[in-house]
């Protein structure tokens, strides 16, 4: 199996919620808010949240690396990215 091959597996993997367990406090309760929404932009989690906009962005790359959060570019704007909880 090639390189490239097993980093696309590997996006590809869904996470689960073992793999928050160890994850910063910050990254749990982005976790746990969008548990309960389905889509959000940085700017609402952060409303949510209370949690600084440079928190919730390191929050949302943590859980990023542990494929527990999707992100898409939103249609009504470009310019923002939508996030969701890609947990099995």
């Amino acid at each position: 199996m090639s390189t490239s091959e097993s980093l696309h597996q590997e996006r590809t993997q869904m996470g689960s919620w073992d793999d928050i367990r160890d994850l910063p406090p910050s990254a749990k309760l982005v976790a746990k808010v969008l548990e309960h929404s389905d889509v959000m932009t940085q700017q609402q989690i952060a409303d949510e949240t209370l949690l600084p906009a440079r928190t919730v962005r390191y929050a949302l790359n943590r859980l990023d690396e542990e494929n527990v959060v999707d992100s898409r570019f939103s249609f009504s704007d470009a310019r923002k990215r939508l996030y969701s909880l890609d947990i099995e």
